[in-house]
């Protein structure tokens, strides 16, 4: 059983690591990943683990509890605020909500009179809206939706946070600017007040810093409540950093004024409010840009959730109503009118409309659709009025495929990420032992070393703790990872390209070698009867035979012959005896006679002789022998796509070897690799053997990317190292791929490779400047260029680097949003 989980007080990567490492030592889990970014945990269940009691959920629960973070499922609820009319008194709201929540499905209801409207928590998989709406109707309630009223509890969840964030940040930068005024303001030459001037009161001097500090120090609690707590626990995290970075300061500075109150008036040169204060603003500048960019990071899935429908036409009889599009069922008929969204799948019933499937697939070209054919949730009509019946909803729609897909992949790690968490394991541990280190370094150069350290020894030492300590930063390398995962996989979505997980979008760029199937993949997929030649019989004869035998074969140039047998509007004949050669062919008896059909192969090993020389072509023939006597051949032809010179020229250029894999003859598969540019070729393979070559290919240490159908080739997709399946809507949900291409032109494939490797690159950048910065950062703050330059390492200064270096890493990361 799989849970996803909202985690909170997850700081940095450092959290990120205690906490899976201390879920996975749990017997009861098989698999666990957090997320930073989306401040996110998935747990897989063992089996045997009967998570549906709740006692181990419970316990799981408590250990992350115990190491200081929040957890909460994340559930199916919909939140929803609507009108309610027939409201007089507050007995009629006790009335109304005791109604709500007597139904199944709602889990929270309020009504306001002041108001007239309702808000209520509930699971439209048991109930739908419009029956709540019946049962206030019974009792004499009326309830009427609100438009765009639907709230998404944690977008909203986050705009408040972002809003507080804001704000503190807001009154700390306020109050951290007085006291940097008062404190600096004497040494640069800017009047203060003599009332709390450091040479004529001194005593207010301090003070007045002091208490106002108080409000910052409030605005950044959470930085102490949480840092401290880690800290006590054993699980030091960022905010243990800047809670011993700036308490130090602050405590020395009390300790300070204490000593000016006493009358040692020198002590106002020790007074370290100002960087206190500074830093925490500073810092919480820094998260909040850090999680407003991290907003943007996911914003593809908002726009994605925006595409659907809100409202829906339902043919009625010869009525047209119009409902929510959450009240739509299977086998509903539905009209959708020119301009207008399609509100769920469904196949055409009436109607020749012009589609605009861009928001599925990427390309913005219009799709002329025919009665029978599929239409999809989202995509737009441009012209003509069509009918439509329902064939999916909710869950099972296209868009709501995609959106699960692109939420799973965004909620995976890359192998390149374990880097990080390893560091992770250790890194705010490593900074702690090294402020403390140099500290005592220093002091003891100070102190025994005859040297005159700026300040004094214990001021010196006191500025190296502070800046070790606020400089580093786990935020950055733990946000290396997966905000250009999140981007880059929303990126490939919106342009119809999915990537399943963070482990395919790196293992794309490790591959040497590209394997194509050559039907649907080169080709266009839709192959057509070319020529017929017969020995003895009529062509329309022979054409009657052959396709009485390949109505019973799966196979693509079967489905060419039946298209052109009803085209002709020829009768099927009885056929007994049939079977089917793997790889070769199809035999048959009909009218007492033996018919042999497919490859020369299966001519030869039927000892029927074909008399003639066989040619290069683009054409795929098919054999014919009755009793043992060749009587024909029919010749099949399937167009190369128009933008596979293209592609494959691309895919050279990137240093990938190029391999053509059909099933076809080794002569129709010379004739389209030699068009189009490939120079490895394996033909003659049935499907099963698809993935056997695949392996060979692995064997002679090469890393593969198989690109197919998504139908046929599911062996062969899940054999490759990377599977490209390029598929229609039903074909998305492809457990064999690792990436689904929903355009069918070929040119999609350069593209996901480019944006995998231009996210591979962003993500190397992260990690190599989150490793420079802490490498340089640190030991400059630790005093390192302090006998060379006579310079250290301003407090405030490491503060801001250390808040801008996370932001920088996400700012990198949305660049990827620019991907075309």
């Amino acid at each position: 059983m799989k849970k996803r989980y909202k985690v909170t007080g997850l700081k940095c990567q450092s959290c990120v690591a205690v906490l899976e490492k201390t879920l996975e030592s749990c017997e009861e889990i098989k698999e666990v990943k957090v997320n930073l970014v989306l401040e996110e945990l998935f747990l897989e269940y063992n089996e045997d683990g009967k998570v549906e009691n709740k006692v181990i959920e419970d316990r799981i629960k408590s250990k992350v509890e115990m190491l200081g973070f929040g957890i909460e499922e994340i559930s199916e609820l919909t939140t929803v605020t609507f009108n309610i009319k027939g409201l007089h008194c507050q007995s009629c709201v006790a009335t109304s909500e005791r109604i709500l929540l007597g139904m199944e499905g709602i889990d929270e209801a309020v009504v306001n009179l002041a108001t007239e409207r309702a808000t209520i928590k509930y699971n439209p998989k048991q109930v739908k809206l419009s029956e709540i709406f019946e049962r206030l109707k019974e009792s004499g309630f009326e309830g009427e939706r609100v438009e765009q009223n639907k709230i998404s509890e944690r977008d909203f969840e986050k705009e408040r946070e972002l809003k507080r964030e804001f704000n503190e940040f807001l009154y700390s930068i306020i109050f951290a600017g007085i006291i940097f005024y008062i404190s600096m303001g004497s040494m640069v030459g800017v009047p203060i007040f003599d009332i709390i001037s450091p040479v004529k009161n001194p005593i207010n001097f301090a003070f007045v810093q002091l208490l106002l500090s108080i409000p910052v120090i409030y605005m950044g609690r959470n930085f102490y409540i949480v840092g401290l707590k880690k800290l006590r626990l054993g699980v030091p995290n960022m905010d243990s950093l800047i809670a011993l970075g700036t308490g130090a300061a602050f405590l020395y500075s009390f300790y300070a004024t204490y000593e000016i109150i006493m009358g040692k008036n020198h002590y106002i040169h020790h007074l370290y409010y100002e960087s206190g204060v500074v830093i925490i603003a500073l810092i919480s500048l820094g998260k909040y840009l850090e999680n407003l960019s991290k907003g943007k990071a996911s914003e593809a899935i908002k726009k994605l959730m925006g595409l659907k429908s809100g409202k829906a036409n339902l043919c009625k009889g010869n009525e047209i109503i119009t409902i929510d599009s959450d009240e739509i069922e299977i086998d509903d008929i539905l009209l959708v009118k020119a301009g207008e969204s399609v509100p769920t799948d469904g196949v055409i019933v009436e109607g020749t409309p012009n589609l605009d499937e861009a928001m599925l697939t990427g390309e913005s070209r219009i799709v002329k659709k025919d009665v029978g054919m599929k239409v999809y949730g989202a995509t737009l009509n441009r012209d003509k009025t069509f009918k439509m019946r329902v064939t999916e909803v909710g869950e099972n729609t296209v868009l709501s495929k995609i959106i699960k897909l692109v939420e799973n992949a965004q909620g995976t790690k890359a192998p390149i990420a374990k880097i990080a968490d390893l560091i992770s394991n250790y890194f705010v541990k490593f900074v702690i032992g090294i402020a403390l280190l140099s500290a005592l370094v220093w002091y003891l150069v100070g102190t025994f070393g005859g040297v005159q350290l700026e300040g004094g020894t214990g001021v010196f030492t006191l500025k190296i703790v502070i800046s070790v300590l606020v400089i580093a930063c786990p935020c950055s390398l733990g946000l290396a990872t997966p905000t250009a995962i999140i981007v880059g996989t929303g990126r490939g979505a919106q342009l119809g390209m999915l990537i399943k997980s963070g482990e395919a979008l790196e293992e794309v760029c490790k591959a040497d070698t590209i394997v194509f199937d050559k039907t649907g993949t080169i080709t266009e997929g839709k192959p057509l009867v070319e020529e017929i030649e017969t020995v003895e019989l009529a062509e329309n004869r022979l054409l009657q035979i052959v396709g009485s035998l390949e109505q019973r074969s799966e196979h693509p140039l079967a489905k060419a012959i039946i298209y052109e047998m009803r085209k002709r509007a020829l009768e099927f004949l009885a056929v007994t005896e049939y079977e089917t050669v793997v790889g070769k062919g199809i035999s048959g008896t009909i009218d007492n006679k033996r018919v042999v059909v497919g490859s020369r192969k299966m001519m030869d090993s039927n000892k029927i002789v074909i008399n003639e020389r066989e040619e290069e072509s683009f054409k795929s023939d098919i054999y014919i022998g009755i009793d043992g006597v060749y009587q024909g051949k029919i010749s099949i032809s399937d167009k190369i796509k128009d933008d596979v010179i293209e592609t494959i020229q691309g895919l050279k250029q990137l240093g990938l070897k190029i391999v053509l894999l059909s099933g076809d003859s080794q002569k129709v598969a010379n004739t389209i690799a030699n068009k189009v540019g490939i120079d490895e070729v394996i033909a003659e393979v049935s499907p099963e053997e698809k993935y056997l070559k695949i392996k060979e290919l692995q064997e002679d240490k090469r890393k593969v990317i198989m690109v197919g159908d998504g139908i046929n080739d599911s062996p062969a997709l899940a054999q490759a190292d990377i599977g490209i399946a390029m598929g229609e809507g039903a074909d998305i949900a492809l457990e064999s791929a690792n990436i689904v291409l929903m355009n069918k032109g070929i040119l999609d494939v350069l593209k996901v490779i480019k944006l995998s490797k231009k996210t591979l690159k962003i993500i190397k950048e992260n990690l190599f400047w989150a490793f420079i910065y802490n490498g340089l950062g640190i030991p400059v703050a630790a005093g390192v260029l302090y006998p060379f330059t006579g310079d250290l390492l301003n407090p405030m200064i490491a503060g801001g680097a250390m808040a801008m270096s996370s932001v920088s890493v996400v700012l990198n990361a949305l660049r990827l949003k620019k991907f075309k």
